[in-house]
């Protein structure tokens, strides 16, 4: 029988899928990622990976897990991340972050940046999946800066996903993916895409201000920082606490003192000990 027509005669299921095989995946993606898969997503892996046991023409999940551990498994690695790290972004989610961002932070950097003589701003988007967030920060900037072009301002933007990479850097999407944004917005920073169809392209001036990197944040971070501000939203909701406390740790270092780090909305620091004050909703400052 062919992988596409084969089922598991005990669940039903296209592929057999074990528990084995599952904790296995897991214990995978935990060390390469320091996501946690808890048993209840184990429906959720069955189908984020059914396509590529399709694409591999394997019959089993037992077989992919054996490619995995063979030589040829370090490239496989990077699909398997790519299929389970989830994406779920737009244009200013959590829109209370940007006006933070332009309330706050942008006039503070300001008042920085007159006593020091050096205009100088730096941000990091962390888990940008697909490049919403990054863009939502660049407009921000854009409109509440008149005399952007005369300072030194870079926003990082980087995901552990290379698709998602890709796709935030071409900065192309759907016209159903802007149709919430102001008009103002739409009509200065998007114009169509060539050859895209219904689509539109962030404007340069805007890409500009961005670059997509690659990053699994548990590795080696080769920027040097320091940050005004970090976005990283509804990323720590998948690690564990001890892993969540390191993180949380770096961050701090890569933040200047009184940097500020935006978290998601389903997040705490308040459960990790940290170098951070909770300054508003999911909003927190570097002590000192």
């Amino acid at each position: 029988m062919s992988a596409v027509t084969a089922r598991d005669e005990q669940s039903g299921q296209e592929f057999a899928f074990g528990d084995k095989d599952f904790r296995f995946l897991s214990a995978t993606i935990y060390e390469k990622t320091g996501i946690v898969l808890k048993d209840h997503k184990k429906n959720m892996v069955y189908s984020r990976l059914a396509r590529r046991l399709r694409e591999l023409r394997l019959n089993r999940f037992s077989d992919y897990c054996a490619l995995l551990k063979s030589r040829e498994g370090a490239d496989e690695v990077g699909f398997l991340i790519n299929a389970i790290t989830t994406n779920l972004t737009k244009f200013f989610r959590e829109t209370h972050h940007f006006d933070h961002l332009k309330e706050v932070v942008l006039p503070e950097v300001s008042h920085l940046a007159a006593s020091t003589g050096q205009n100088r701003l730096r941000i990091w988007s962390a888990g940008c999946s697909s490049g919403e967030e990054p863009y939502s920060i660049a407009m921000t900037l854009t409109q509440a800066m008149p005399r952007l072009k005369t300072w030194d301002a870079r926003i990082l933007a980087s995901d552990l996903d290379t698709t998602m990479v890709a796709r935030g850097k071409a900065g192309i999407y759907p016209a159903s993916s802007i149709a919430d944004l102001p008009a103002g917005y739409r009509n200065r920073f998007f114009g169509k895409a060539p050859g895209a169809g219904d689509s539109f392209q962030v404007a340069d001036g805007v890409r500009d201000l961005i670059a997509f990197k690659k990053l699994n944040l548990l590795g080696p971070w080769p920027m040097r920082g320091p940050f005004d501000a970090i976005f990283c939203r509804n990323v720590m909701i998948y690690f564990d606490e001890p892993t969540k406390a390191k993180l949380i740790d770096r961050f701090c270092d890569m933040l200047r003192p009184g940097g500020w780090l935006y978290i998601g909305h389903s997040e705490t620091l308040l459960d990790v000990q940290s170098q951070f004050e909770l300054k508003g909703r999911t909003v927190y400052r570097r002590k000192g």
